[in-house]
């Protein structure tokens, strides 16, 4: 760790660049995060450290660690920025969070709602200490729809006449559990109720023996063989991101967070799927699909299941996270969306790079006017 206190707001700021942070912080970063603005199993500490040791499965190969952490002056930790150095897609000198951006369905700032205008002060203010390597934007991925981060870190940049620019990324489907299975059908189409029922009977009640189970991170090397049946998925799964997927399994595992699902027939693995169950919310993470089983609709059977399971099992929702596939509305999710958003301190077209057609400025919706 390199100690050079900024002080605003009585939050003393520091900059830690050695991987044992997640460790030496653990506890309180996830004590803090279970208060902070954004509450998801990507930001737990043992899943950042996971992801950085493999660098996302490769994804970045050449990075620096840059946490930053914020105390107030009784030494209580009130907030954490986790970035890492890099160039980004558009080659520019970037901090980025760490977790960005393929893996990781959300990201942001770890921070109290109460704290969070006195932390993104500070920390741009942090940004530009002549200790922190030189970088061209703050560019953050995958910000949820509801994160108050982005209107905090706009304004803040308002504050200081750097440019501010969000892009929509992907849509975010999501369920909102009732309390029963009967009430969850209820809330479907008519049409696609009728198909997860008669589906989930044919599987329950045919010639062949259908049955799901819960597995460890043991089973994590069979899941990933299973992705790999399909071509598309076996091309993404290089070996970097297969120990990645180890890692992250690992760490939900020995957290307690982790859900490992199969679908069997006739003792054979068909489908499965690789969830976190973490803050009364299902995360639906990965799935994979025997297609040699597809006549009994492996993967709506197994989907059903997990639906019955959190429902009673008292999970308040069913989240699908990144990917607007059209099977995720059929099981009723409703769209949310997550962001891109770009913090520059170059103001001009030409040091902004060229920035994407698609990209928008924030000025109308969260600059003081």
């Amino acid at each position: 760790m390199r100690r050079k206190p900024a002080r605003d707001n009585a939050m003393i700021l520091d900059l830690h660049h050695a991987i044992d942070v997640f460790e030496q912080l653990g506890a309180e970063w996830n004590a803090l995060l279970e208060r902070s603005v954004c509450r998801v199993p990507f930001l737990r500490a043992e899943y950042q450290k996971a992801w950085w040791q493999h660098r996302g499965g490769g994804e970045w190969p050449e990075a620096e660690l840059l946490v930053v952490s914020a105390r107030d002056e009784a030494g209580r930790l009130r907030g954490l920025a986790p970035l890492f150095v890099a160039r980004n897609s558009e080659n520019r000198p970037a901090l980025l969070l760490v977790g960005s951006h393929e893996i990781s369905d959300f990201l942001d700032l770890i921070v109290e709602p109460t704290d969070l205008e006195a932390f993104a002060e500070a920390l741009l203010d942090r940004l530009t200490a002549p200790d922190v390597p030189v970088w061209d934007v703050l560019d953050l991925y995958n910000l949820p729809a509801d994160s108050p981060s982005r209107p905090a870190l706009a304004r803040a940049a308002a504050a200081r006449g750097w440019a501010a620019t969000q892009q929509t990324l992907q849509p975010t489907p999501i369920i909102r559990l009732p309390d029963s299975w009967e009430e969850y059908l209820a809330m479907m189409d008519k049409k696609e109720r009728h198909e997860l029922k008669r589906k989930m009977r044919r599987a329950e009640g045919g010639e062949d023996k259908v049955a799901w189970r819960l597995a460890g991170s043991e089973a994590t090397e069979a899941f990933l063989d299973m992705m790999a049946l399909d071509p598309g998925k076996a091309r993404f799964l290089t070996p970097a991101m297969r120990a990645q997927f180890h890692e992250i399994a690992r760490a939900a595992r020995d957290h307690g967070w982790l859900q490992l699902a199969f679908l069997e027939v006739n003792g054979c693995p068909a489908a499965a799927y690789l969830n976190f169950d973490f803050g009364n919310r299902l995360w639906i993470y990965n799935s994979a699909i025997d297609q040699h089983f597809s006549a009994l609709s492996v993967g709506w059977v197994l989907l059903g299941n997990l639906l019955r399971w959190a429902i009673e099992n008292k999970r308040a929702a069913f989240d699908f996270m990144r990917g607007g596939e059209d099977y995720k509305f059929r099981f009723g999710a409703v769209a949310e969306s997550i962001y891109r958003l770009q913090l520059s301190r170059a103001l001009s077209n030409a040091e902004l790079g060229g920035e994407p057609a698609s990209l928008q400025t924030l000025a109308g919706d969260y600059f003081p006017k």
